[in-house]
């Protein structure tokens, strides 16, 4: 991934594709950082047969970390993947200092990526000064760079087609982005754009046999964690030509991720790891954890709609 002396070289930057997990952050009861199941979160990770992993984005509640929090969560699962899973960690920051600081210890630890959101409180006056934000960050890290478009949560609404055009002129290490929104029109002008040079991963666990159909070969989401094998299942039906049986697992996976939502999302996700025995602990505030009410009815819908039976083997 690097070239002579350690600079980076985008002619030897590892492609990404198949499955990748956004992480969640274990936390104990009081929300503190509970950083020794990362093993056992990585390990299940494995037998499921993911490709990555994306630290503390969404999923993971890196917005809700301090800047010393999200250094030791991405240096534990970067330590407890010990290579066999490469690591993408997600620096982004309202302080581009901070996020620069935090792209230069995802390097220093051995992660093999790094993305960033983008700063939101101030916005920006056009595609060009997201670039300059983005571009500091990434020359921090010397390590492939993805820009992290979730316009629903970040704000920040461009013409990504016209962002990756120019981004790729003016980063150097630019890598290509995690694409989380609906405009399956603009996700496919995204892979036009990119032409095979840079990785347009997909964000949206429910519409992912569109994106295979579009032309993606890469993805990370939060349901992947503990439904890997469904989705696992869907992309080589898709591979094979089953277009039957790949829109009956995208079901399957529609059917889950409406269950979930229906208790505030995210907080539901995080609370399926602990039904499936690879517990990660609460949320931390905003987000309001599952009381223990919520959980057993949960548990009752997803068992009432066969997960247990389909989403966790092959």
């Amino acid at each position: 991934m690097h070239g002579p002396g350690g600079r980076y070289n985008a002619a030897m930057r590892q492609k990404l594709s198949g499955l990748i997990p956004a992480v969640f952050t274990p936390m104990r009861e009081d929300t503190t950082l509970d950083l020794a199941k990362v093993p056992a979160v990585v390990e299940h990770l494995l037998r499921t047969g993911v490709c990555g992993m994306y630290v503390c984005g969404s999923t993971g509640e890196g917005p809700s970390l301090s800047s010393d929090e999200r250094r030791a969560v991405a240096q534990a699962y970067v330590e407890a993947a010990a290579g066999r899973l490469p690591a993408i960690v997600q620096v982004g920051h309202d302080s581009v200092a901070e996020a620069c600081d935090l792209a230069a210890h995802a390097k220093h630890i051995g992660a093999q990526a790094v993305s960033a959101m983008p700063p939101r409180y101030y916005g920006f006056s056009g595609v060009d000064s997201l670039i300059d934000c983005l571009a500091r960050i990434a020359s921090a890290a010397d390590l492939p760079f993805y820009y992290y478009h979730i316009p629903i949560l970040s704000g920040v609404s461009l013409d990504v087609i016209d962002f990756l055009r120019r981004a790729a002129d003016r980063i150097p290490n630019f890598a290509g982005l995690k694409y989380t929104a609906c405009g399956l029109d603009e996700y496919q002008g995204c892979l036009e754009q990119a032409e095979g040079r840079f990785d347009v991963l997909f964000g949206h666990d429910e519409m992912l046999i569109a994106a295979l159909a579009a032309g993606g070969v890469g993805a990370v989401g939060s349901t992947y964690n503990f439904a890997a094998p469904l989705y696992l299942r869907l992309w080589e039906a898709f591979d094979r030509g089953d277009l039957v049986e790949a829109r009956r697992q995208q079901s399957l996976s529609q059917r889950m991720i409406r269950t979930m939502c229906r208790y505030r999302g995210q907080p539901a996700f995080k609370a399926a790891m602990r039904l499936i025995g690879v517990d990660c602990g609460p949320n931390r505030l905003p987000m309001k954890t599952l009381t223990t009410h919520e959980l057993d009815e949960l548990e009752s819908e997803l068992r009432g709609i066969g997960f247990f039976d389909w989403a966790l083997s092959r």
